[in-house]
């Protein structure tokens, strides 16, 4: 007797559901998961659209109707018999006070994050882990007083060593004066993303196979060794996630921005004056006041930060996905 056909024609159990073999979803509570699944996903992307219709639609009115260039112009009157304004000064601003934040906080975030890891005892480690993340819960509008309020009249002293030592360069030139500049917008955006970034890397560095760390120690690599050969590699696509989620909330931040920030349509040359500008401060603080037609200029600049914050989050998927093969994420 042929073993293997014997196998193939066991008949089921009475009560075997032979659909549950294919994979199929023929249960009610399946059925109704897969179409709350499947709704969200449309909804999802309904809504996305939907939002880019509309800004894209008010965004032409406003366009078709500005009497100055839009990508270049460093002036903001929408409301003037015939309105001129562009967003040159709002994309030099918003670009540089993210990317201050991102060269400050993601290096201090991925130390914190493997000194909570790797480094710090368990009853250190779990109470810092809990600051970090209440840091997250804090209000915008509370570190926008805190920064006009603290943070402004105690950066003098930095301003004028900058001064000193690297005003040649023209960048970092003080001429006097309160210290609400895109720099300081920076350093504040950097303490408001630092929790954002700590808390996603470190939870990537907590997934790192163990069996990793013990074959680097076996081999008598030292701890900084074993972090930069095996944490980091591994972690790699994770921290840079983190860093975009951070970028994110640096690019929209608006309460805090406003509150520091002394805005004004100028690029200035050295990055501790006073003024300068972003998308989501303008917006914030010119939509109350403004007409139909300002409201759609505002709308107009609002699709543009619409369309980096895109850019971003697609160069940073295609970012992972290249390197993915080699963090070791896939294993």
């Amino acid at each position: 007797m042929n073993n293997s056909s014997s196998t193939t024609d066991t008949p089921l159990p009475p009560h075997h559901d032979r659909s549950a073999v294919s994979g199929k979803a023929v249960r009610p509570g399946d059925r109704i998961f897969l179409g709350l699944s499947r709704g969200s996903g449309i909804a999802l992307l309904a809504i996305m659209a939907a939002i880019a219709v509309f800004l894209t639609y008010r965004s032409v009115l406003a366009i078709s109707g500005d009497k100055a260039d839009f990508f270049t112009t460093l002036d903001w009157n929408a409301t003037g018999t015939e309105p001129k304004f562009g967003i040159a000064v709002l994309a030099f601003g918003t670009l540089v006070s993210s990317l201050i934040a991102m060269l400050i906080a993601v290096p201090i975030a991925v130390g914190i994050a493997l000194f909570i890891s790797h480094y710090a005892p368990r009853k250190l480690s779990s109470p810092l882990g809990y600051v970090i993340d209440l840091l997250a819960a804090v209000p915008s509008i509370i570190y926008g007083l805190w920064g006009a309020l603290f943070l402004v009249p105690h950066l003098s002293g930095l301003y004028s060593w900058f001064d000193d030592y690297l005003g040649w360069t023209g960048i970092l030139s003080y001429g006097g004066g309160a210290a609400r500049s895109l720099f300081t917008v920076g350093i504040l955006l950097a303490i408001m993303i630092l929790p954002i970034v700590t808390s996603v890397s470190r939870e990537v560095f907590l997934q790192v196979p163990k069996m990793h760390e013990e074959a680097a120690l076996a081999l008598g690599a030292t701890r900084w060794e074993v972090i930069r050969m095996s944490v980091l590699p591994f972690g790699r696509s994770g921290i840079i996630s983190a860093s975009m989620l951070g970028l994110g909330r640096a690019l929209g931040e608006t309460m805090a921005v406003a509150t520091v920030l002394s805005p004004s349509f100028l690029i200035n040359t050295s990055l501790l004056d006073p003024g300068g500008g972003t998308f989501a401060q303008n917006i914030a603080s010119k939509f109350s006041e403004a007409d139909q037609f300002g409201q759609d200029a505002l709308i107009a600049s609002g699709l543009v930060l619409f369309v980096i914050t895109l850019l971003v989050n697609g160069a940073a998927r295609l970012i992972i996905a290249r390197r993915k093969e080699y963090s070791g994420a896939a294993a």
